[in-house]
């Protein structure tokens, strides 16, 4: 089911706690549709880059704030959003998550059951990996707001999730729960779950993503943002540019397809063509100074099954799935029609751009290619906010203007809130040591004997 044409906000004042926040993606999708967000993110560099950009950052461990810290939540927050770390989870990551799937639907029965946290934590760490116990996180959000006596036991209004699309299942199952079963205190919710292609929302690069919505009985029934781009299908882009493969592999690019256009089926006929790299970073914008040149890029992964063949896509085309490695992409620009050589790689102003984040957005702290990587995409995460609650369509050009950073008193006030001081973390904030998980033990390994062979 997706949104109609018609709209009408369901909530006079949404104000949105977003879990595991990153560096602001839904945050600042939140921020182009004029909503209060508070965002809870463990990362130091991460929440660095938040206080730099001007967001409300809680600099805490998810599950530590719902045990420790929960009522001084602001009690008027009303919508639940979150995307949990998704490393267990995807094909990026080692898979421990992908094969607990099955033990933490049923970590879902029994919180709802109404079961004692204690009983729970204590079962969640026979885990391989803690952080596949954190897609449970939003749902002890949900259970925690009523039992808390700063919100007066008040149910969060709308439960807005998204992961990788091996959390599909997980989202299934959250639904069947909040519909049938509710909350312990009763509450009940309508909820609608699909795989979506951000590509179809406008952002510049392929990334399916697995997506909850949920809205409190009473409250009408949720659905889907509407699609307002086509899909990119790679069989009908190599068809019209003579190729076979799902992308040019990289013993083409000195054979670049350049086919200008995009394509569409007679289905997507009255949506618009989707954005390509080229769209997102040709022109001039803030402090980026526009890649003018015709570009190919090489991905880090490999492609087809086969880990030596690195996937080849020209600018015309979205970009592939922005990961941590992005930094990694290749980048060829066209000397001629037939000749390329090897360019600038992607900044991470281009990197945050092609996550559709506002050109000039201040990245800040260590790991950046990871942040930009891990982030909910603002466009994206603009359509699943509106859709949720009931909201007009966003507007794109909103978040591509730069973005204004913040001022160094405001940095300091954002911290001294988010950290307990101005210009440095405290015995509050987590501890990285306490945060990184171990290495997964079902992690295929390769004998020196199999790696001879």
């Amino acid at each position: 089911m997706t949104s109609s044409a018609h709209h009408q906000p369901i909530l006079n004042k949404p104000f949105v706690l977003d879990l595991f926040a990153g560096p602001g993606g839904l945050d600042v999708a939140a921020q182009g549709l004029d909503l209060p967000s508070l965002g809870i993110e463990w990362d130091k560099s991460a929440c660095l880059t938040r206080y730099a950009a001007g967001l409300d950052t809680l600099h805490a461990d998810v599950s530590a704030a719902r045990r420790d810290s929960f009522e001084s939540l602001p009690p008027e927050i009303n919508v639940l959003a979150g995307g949990p770390p998704c490393q267990t989870y995807s094909v990026a990551g080692h898979g421990a998550g992908r094969q607990a799937l099955d033990r933490v639907a049923e970590y879902i029965e029994r919180l709802m059951a109404g079961e004692p946290d204690q009983k729970i934590d204590e079962d969640l760490k026979t885990l391989t990996d803690p952080r596949t116990a954190l897609v449970l996180e939003p749902l002890r959000y949900a259970i925690q707001a009523t039992r808390s006596p700063n919100r007066g036991h008040r149910p969060y209004d709308v439960i807005v999730l998204e992961q990788v699309p091996a959390v599909a299942p997980l989202w299934r199952h959250y639904a069947k729960v909040l519909e049938k079963t509710g909350l312990p205190d009763g509450t009940k919710y309508k909820v609608v779950v699909d795989t979506l292609a951000t590509e179809t929302y406008g952002v510049p690069q392929t990334r399916s993503r697995a997506v909850l919505i949920a809205r409190r009985e009473g409250l009408g029934e949720p659905s889907l943002p509407r699609p307002t781009h086509r899909s990119y299908e790679a069989k009908e882009w190599n068809r019209k540019n003579g190729t076979s493969q799902p992308d040019q592999a990289a013993d083409q690019v000195h054979q670049p397809a350049l086919y200008d256009g995009a394509t569409a089926s007679t289905r997507d006929k009255n949506l618009r063509p989707w954005r390509s790299m080229r769209d997102a970073l040709a022109k001039p914008v803030g402090s980026h100074q526009g890649r003018l040149k015709p570009f190919l890029i090489r991905s880090n992964y490999g492609s087809s099954g086969i880990p030596g063949r690195r996937g080849v896509r020209t600018d015309q085309q979205p970009a592939a799935t922005v990961t941590g490695r992005i930094s990694r992409f290749v980048v060829f620009e066209h000397l001629d029609e037939n000749i390329v050589y090897e360019g600038p790689r992607f900044s991470m102003n281009e990197a945050g751009m092609l996550q559709s984040f506002p050109p000039d957005y201040p990245w800040s702290g260590t790991a950046q290619a990871q942040q930009v990587g891990n982030a909910v995409p603002p466009l994206f995460g603009a359509h699943l906010l509106s859709a949720a609650l009931g909201l007009p369509e966003p507007d794109p050009e909103a978040l591509r203007k730069p973005w204004q950073p913040a001022t160094e008193e405001q940095r300091a006030k954002l911290r001294s809130d988010g950290c307990g001081s101005a210009d440095a973390c405290t015995d509050r904030c987590p501890r990285p040591k306490d945060q990184v998980p171990p290495p997964s033990s079902v992690r295929p390994r390769k004998s020196k004997k199999a790696s001879a062979k």
